[in-house]
């Protein structure tokens, strides 16, 4: 099976939302948000324990992505974490797994190529050596 999932990091509770439009001549909006739960460790011990899985990790802070994804990695019991720099993302990323990492760029030679297409391309490499 396949499964792919963007969810954002934090929600506005049911409890917190309000009942009618918020008024504008209120005056300033202060919101708290709640953090989602986090579902890969459930995925990996209890739905799907013997699926490759991929997550994937966006910042915007070059200098942090590999270190978080690497922790990502280990901590969710990965086999592969893709790991993109918000201002990079549609030319490179970079590949994270227990072997090291690896950066899969687009085919600049050519105007309609996307990072995608070698993307999957290692993805099927890496789970046809898994499977």
């Amino acid at each position: 099976f396949y499964l792919a999932a963007a969810v954002s990091d934090f929600y506005i509770p049911w409890e917190a939302m309000a009942v009618h439009k918020i008024q504008s001549s209120s005056g300033p909006l202060d919101m708290r948000l709640a953090q989602v739960a986090k579902m890969l460790s459930v995925l990996r011990s209890g739905w799907a324990p013997s699926a490759f899985c991929i997550s994937f990790k966006l910042e915007t802070d070059i200098g942090i992505l590999l270190e978080k994804a690497a922790t990502a990695l280990n901590k969710y019991d990965m086999h592969m974490v893709v790991a993109n720099e918000l201002l990079t993302r549609k030319e490179e990323v970079t590949v994270v797994t227990t072997d090291g990492s690896v950066s899969v760029e687009r085919d600049r030679s050519r105007a309609d190529s996307d990072v995608e297409e070698p993307l999957i391309q290692l993805i099927v490499e890496k789970h046809s050596a898994y499977v």
